[in-house]
């Protein structure tokens, strides 16, 4: 229903109001849901945006939740928050403001749309256009705030004798009548000197000159990102409890034999392998379940992967081994209660992908 909701219903509803300002020429839309849909879209979608996925607070190559360099997010987070402001003073506003505002309320729209642009390539490959029709909405939102905006400014040509107090002044106030073909590149070109000054603003709670790109660029995995490299021979995904309990004192984590994870070698302990049946069962019976169970559990391996120097001792390895017990057990117990073959399950976990294969298709 909300995957439903998200990629149809959502882009629709922004889609009539485009339709509605276009074609029927009213900067008044007098519907609740296109209301509704404005605040979902420019304010709370950005919130849930950074709050989901960019909490991390730094960069990490085994844990994904960093779209922005965290050094530099306040830039974008800024820009955002004034993007925001400028569409929404369009669009609840009755007249129009001074020239200079005016201005600079255009130029942040046309930031906005931008942004959003460069935000939807910052995805990776196999998720970017699964965010399409959230970036996509407040880049329509924001051309609609655009045309209201000139249309306002039409009207108020054509009612008001224009009177400036100095050249300058009057300068706006020619770009504000020009042909919108016309001055919407220089509104863009009115972007560089604003985002010069909210930069140097910035500078002052510590951002840098350079922030607003770094922001995209010092990240890994993301469509802008420059610092891929540092993750090369990496291994990720194997810094989890009984993965480090299995990496104690021989005589007391007992370890069985060799396996293999991710193209790696990894130690494997008879607790090792029984929870990896355990979750494997969880996975295949309660599939909803396991998502959950699974989600927790990365938690923790990214917790003890970020202090892995500590767990990496054998002496904290056997106390994790120890505290563990109690689960293995419990893990045994269901095993035994709900598989049928639960040692061949067990027997099973962390061979070579191949050899699995070849055991499996023997076994039918």
């Amino acid at each position: 229903m909300i995957f439903f909701v998200f990629y149809f219903v959502y882009p629709l509803v922004v889609l009539v109001e485009l339709f509605y300002t276009l074609f029927l020429k009213n900067n008044n839309v007098p519907t609740v849901i296109i209301r509704l849909t404005q605040l979902l879209a420019v304010a709370v979608f950005p919130c849930l945006f950074f709050a989901i996925l960019d909490t991390g607070e730094k960069n990490d190559c085994c844990n994904h939740d960093t779209f922005f360099s965290p050094q530099h997010r306040l830039t974008i987070y800024t820009i955002v928050s004034l993007c925001a402001a400028a569409y929404f003073f369009s669009v609840y506003r009755k007249k129009i403001a001074s020239p200079l505002l005016e201005i600079a309320v255009n130029s942040l729209l046309l930031a906005g749309i931008i942004l959003c642009i460069f935000i939807t390539i910052q995805f990776k490959e196999n998720d970017r256009w699964g965010f399409a029709p959230g970036t996509g909405s407040v880049i329509v939102l924001f051309v609609i705030a655009l045309i209201k905006n000139q249309r306002l400014l039409l009207n108020h040509f054509e009612k008001t004798e224009l009177k400036a107090s100095n050249a300058l002044e009057r300068f706006f106030w020619r770009v504000l009548q020009l042909n919108p073909f016309i001055k919407t590149p220089i509104f863009i070109l009115l972007c560089l000197p604003l985002m010069v000054i909210i930069t140097g603003l910035l500078l002052l709670l510590g951002q840098k000159p350079d922030s607003l790109i770094r922001a995209f660029t010092d990240t890994y995995y993301q469509g802008f990102s420059m610092l891929n490299h540092e993750c090369d021979n990496v291994q990720c995904g194997g810094h989890y409890l009984c993965s480090v309990a299995a990496n104690g004192h021989r005589q007391i984590v007992k370890p069985q034999r060799l396996g293999e994870r991710n193209g790696h070698k990894i130690i494997c302990n008879r607790q090792l392998l029984v929870s990896n049946a355990f979750e494997q069962l969880v996975q295949q019976k309660l599939p909803l379940m396991h998502k959950a169970i699974r989600k927790a559990y990365n938690h923790v391996g990214h917790f003890v992967h970020r202090y892995y120097g500590v767990f990496n001792n054998q002496y904290v390895a056997d106390a994790v081994y120890i505290l563990m017990k109690p689960l293995e057990w419990l893990f045994i117990l269901v095993l035994y209660t709900f598989d049928r073959n639960p040692e061949n399950r067990i027997a099973l976990q962390y061979l070579r992908t191949e050899d699995n294969l070849r055991i499996h298709g023997a076994m039918k």
